[in-house]
């Protein structure tokens, strides 16, 4: 474990002091803190010893791995992984064979460390389907996670099971919190996750000793509390009933609702619009493609292009319209508009349910427009 200071192991990195506070001041607006608490955080990742991680790989397709490998904003996200004195990690370690295994084993033996755990565990035939070293993924878990503090299980597979769960789930596959019971554990489901959200539990947990708080799926609600329907970009389009009705359509080209192509934004938690993917380059809705729902328990069996019964996740009034100001509204009036447009449907509102309950409009032209009141 490292013992040097942050002062030191930022200057080796070449990142600034002004570049390490903006990174707290960021990890603070993810975490949805005061501004205040960025000193605070600075402060706990100051402190010269570090608390290990051990991560492990099972049923999966190191697709986390690889995202948290390739981001880069803010580029102090690898000063953080390399403080935190990563003690095993099977992709990206020097070691190979033996000298993994025994790596592996004296980190557990220390204890102490968070554990992350990436892709899914078989469980039937005793857990053949996956095994390392001569061990399951059952057996490794198990081992592992009794000395650990904390557990995150990272990406859609470790979180809910994932591909290799869905229908018919021929090796048993389960996901951590299935397996775990005496021990805190915290899903960052995505597919892949985004690394942010990752640094920022790291981060949380480095600052005040505990995981964030989490919903009913043990996701943190920083990051999977609200709807992506209720930050969606293309959110106006719905509440008008503009839907893209066939990819490369007038709708399409115009950026309209992706709903009828299969959406899920609308039966999603996750921060994707505001974090986006690839140093917030783009995320699947900016894109063009419509959200597969990949932060949601058994998200490939909704399948990718059928469209989700609204009102099976949630009564209409949840899909209230979003409407812009005509005028500076105070912090009072805004929360009161807020409240207002959760409890009633506009007549905007409207115009997307008409449309979406209505058979002879199901599938009209691309450049037919909704009756507005």
């Amino acid at each position: 474990m490292s013992d040097s200071s942050l002062s030191n192991a930022v200057k080796n990195h070449g990142v600034s002091r002004r570049d390490f506070l903006k990174f707290c001041s960021l990890m603070a607006g993810t975490l949805a803190l005061n501004a205040s608490f960025g000193p605070k955080i600075a402060k706990a990742l100051e402190l010269p010893k570090r608390t290990p991680l051990v991560w492990l790989e099972f049923q999966d397709c190191a697709g986390n791995t690889e995202a948290l490998l390739r981001a880069s904003r803010p580029t102090v996200s690898e000063l953080i992984l390399d403080i935190l004195s990563v003690d095993y990690h099977e992709t990206i370690m020097a070691a190979a064979g033996a000298q993994a295994e025994k790596s592996q084993k004296d980190a557990i033996a220390a204890g102490g460390y968070i554990l992350v755990v990436e892709g899914s565990i078989p469980t039937a035939e005793n857990g053949i389907y996956c095994t390392i070293g001569g061990r399951t993924a059952m057996e490794i878990l198990k081992e592992a996670s009794a000395n650990a503090i904390a557990v995150v299980a990272i990406g859609s597979c470790a979180a809910f099971g994932g591909l290799p769960k869905a229908n018919p789930n021929p090796t048993g596959a389960v996901s951590v919190l299935d397996l775990v019971k005496d021990k805190p554990v915290l899903n960052l489901p995505g597919c892949p996750c985004n690394p942010v959200n990752l640094t920022a539990t790291v981060v949380h947990f480095l600052t005040f000793g505990t995981l964030p708080e989490m919903d009913s799926q043990h996701r943190p609600l920083f990051a999977y509390g609200a709807r992506i329907h209720d930050n969606c970009p293309r959110r106006g389009h719905f509440d008008h009933g503009e839907f893209v009705a066939k990819w490369g359509d007038e709708g399409h080209r115009k950026g309209w609702c992706l709903y009828k192509m299969g959406c899920k934004g609308p039966v999603t938690f996750h921060n994707c619009p505001a974090v986006g993917y690839n140093d917030n380059t783009s995320w699947p809705i900016k894109a063009g493609h419509g959200c597969i729902g990949c932060s949601e328990a058994g998200f490939w069996d909704l399948g990718l292009y059928n469209r989700a019964n609204l009102n099976e996740f949630a009564p209409a009034v949840a899909y209230a319209p979003v409407q812009q100001p005509t005028q500076s509204l105070s912090p009072t009036t805004t929360a009161i508009v807020g409240a207002a447009a959760g409890l009633a449907i506009g007549a905007a509102g409207a115009a997307a349910y008409t449309q979406l309950s209505n058979p002879d409009k199901a599938d009209q032209p691309e450049s037919a427009q909704v009756e507005k009141k």
